[in-house]
């Protein structure tokens, strides 16, 4: 790929960078009894996603490293996915088995944990998949969208010139999504993007719902 190319307009990785460490600080404070995997596979898989994402921040997204990113990005999002059901799965099983050994305020410290987790991971997603990508974005050379932006539809002098979704606008789909349990922001366009937040959608009821409804009831007794 030639120079020109390499040296086009790209994303600033440092909100990823922040959310990816604001990952691992989630999985690392939860109970062993409740982690699905030791702490140090939390680290080493949470480190090895930083390296190529800051690869491009510094490097200027060169071709070779794109790939590289979105390769990594989507594997730490199925690992975390993984983990984040089976702390789900851990924490339903200490409700229902009523172990002492969850009190309330930690049940509801990792419910926290598990639903944050849920958000920006999830986040982290659409902002790789929708249209091609962050760099295809950026650059007009993106795919079919999987969501539509309210900006979009805005009149011209309402929004930026050139306006694309950032990172920031996928956090707040995110965060949206597990919150409201619907569409509040940018409308699905794609049977995966709606398959998606049905999923976001179903982790975050039941984190709320079934184990930060019953630690409040524990700490309210």
């Amino acid at each position: 790929m030639n120079r020109r190319t390499e040296l086009r307009h790209f994303e600033p990785r440092w909100p990823v960078a922040l959310a990816i460490l604001a990952v691992i600080f989630l999985l690392a404070v939860l109970p062993e009894r409740i982690r699905l995997f030791p702490i140090w596979v939390t680290y080493v898989g949470g480190f090895a996603v930083l390296i190529p994402i800051g690869a491009v921040g510094l490097m200027g997204a060169r071709a070779r490293w794109l790939p590289v990113e979105r390769t990594v990005t989507l594997l730490f999002f199925l690992v975390t996915g993984v983990s984040t059901l089976a702390n789900l799965a851990n924490l339903i099983s200490g409700i229902v088995g009523r172990s002492a050994e969850i009190g309330g305020l930690q049940l509801l410290a990792s419910s926290i944990a598990v639903w944050v987790t849920n958000v920006l991971m999830f986040s982290m997603l659409y902002w790789q998949i929708d249209r091609g990508g962050p760099e295809a974005r950026v650059n007009d050379a993106g795919t079919r969208p999987d969501w539509l932006f309210p900006q979009e539809e805005a009149p011209a002098e309402d929004v930026p010139k050139g306006w694309q979704p950032m990172f920031i606008d996928y956090l707040y789909l995110g965060y949206s999504t597990a919150t409201a349990f619907s569409t509040t922001d940018a409308m699905p366009l794609t049977p995966r993007a709606k398959l998606l937040m049905m999923l976001e959608c179903a982790i975050a009821l039941v984190t709320l719902v079934v184990v930060a409804s019953r630690a409040i009831n524990i700490l309210g007794n």
